[in-house]
């Protein structure tokens, strides 16, 4: 299995689209996306003689040994271990010391960088594909770049305010950092995570399709009217009865032997009242500290992060 799932690049120039599927191996709905939205690429181009494709698209599979594996991580959740300090110790260790997911990130690491100096791009755009271990909704989550909240607007689902920085280590924050170049200076990275709805939902991989295909129209890749119009639709109404935007208000951490289990029943933007009581440990009941909405409550035997509670905000323009 190659890490690669696919690509496309039009005959003129333009973004370096890059999205990636299952950075967390048992979140299939991505790769599964990805391969029909390059499926659906390729018979536009035979069906549709105005079609045009500006820049290039390529798709990976995050931690493919988890993927492999059926697993949400091996041994280090792969989107909670890309800080500055961890790169530097990864590229500079012998091959032989690394551990599962210190190859991951060797490997994506050089896999962008190997796009970028191949393409040359004058910008790159990331979505990284996820889904939850809940259902109950639909939602993307920008970094605290205005491009990237610009982008998340487009793809007309809820857009959660904060979050990242409530997650050390995400792979979104460390690859809009400038960490990548070309040949001239530092590459502009405008990136978004979307998450398209619980694991084993098939809608969940019908809903990461629109958002591929929403996020090549807003990078300027395709014409809105081409490779099937009803994305945008689809996506507003899977979310029309949700909070436009949120922002991040609480995050409960789980800690090695805390034995967490969060109570059945949760899903995505329920809304919870503080001292309410949502899960267990080793220590007792956790009750919510705050009225709110609960998002991504931990239905899986891996993970870091119990709940998060976030607030609706005002929309502001789009």
């Amino acid at each position: 299995m190659s890490r690669l799932i696919g690509q496309y690049t039009g005959t003129t120039r333009g973004a370096l689209v890059l999205v990636f599927g299952a950075i967390h191996g048992n979140e299939t709905a991505g790769p599964q996306a990805l391969k029909e939205v390059f499926r659906m690429l390729k018979r536009e181009s035979l069906v549709n003689p105005g079609f045009e494709f500006k820049g290039r698209l390529v798709g990976f599979t995050g931690n493919l040994q988890a993927y492999k594996a059926g697993q949400r991580f091996l041994q280090h959740d792969l989107n909670r271990i890309w800080t500055d300090e961890n790169i530097q110790r990864i590229q500079h260790a012998k091959d032989s010391s690394l551990e599962a997911e210190d190859r991951e990130i060797a490997e994506i690491h050089s896999a962008i960088q190997t796009e970028v100096d191949h393409y040359q791009p004058d910008a790159m755009v990331l979505l990284d594909l996820h889904t939850t271990s809940a259902g109950g909704g639909i939602f993307c989550i920008p970094t605290d770049q205005f491009t990237s909240l610009r982008l998340a607007k487009t793809l007309h689902v809820p857009v959660i305010l904060g979050l990242l920085e409530g997650i050390e280590g995400a792979f979104l924050q460390y690859a809009t950092r400038a960490h990548f170049r070309t040949s001239n200076e530092p590459l502009t990275t405008i990136g978004v995570a979307f998450e398209s709805g619980q694991h084993e939902d098939p809608l969940s991989v019908s809903r990461a399709i629109s958002a591929i295909i929403s996020c090549l129209r807003a990078s300027g890749c395709i014409h809105p009217d081409d490779v099937d119009n009803r994305h945008e639709s689809m996506l507003r109404q899977y979310s029309q009865h949700l909070p436009k935007v949120t922002k991040l208000k609480y995050v409960h951490r789980i800690q090695a032997g805390d034995q967490f289990k969060m109570r059945p029943g949760y899903i995505n933007f329920q809304r919870i009242q503080q001292q309410e009581h949502l899960a267990d440990d080793i220590t007792g009941p956790i009750y919510a500290p705050m009225n709110g909405l609960i998002l991504m409550p931990l239905y899986q035997a891996k993970g870091s992060d119990g709940f998060f509670i976030v607030e609706a905000q005002d929309a502001g323009p789009v």
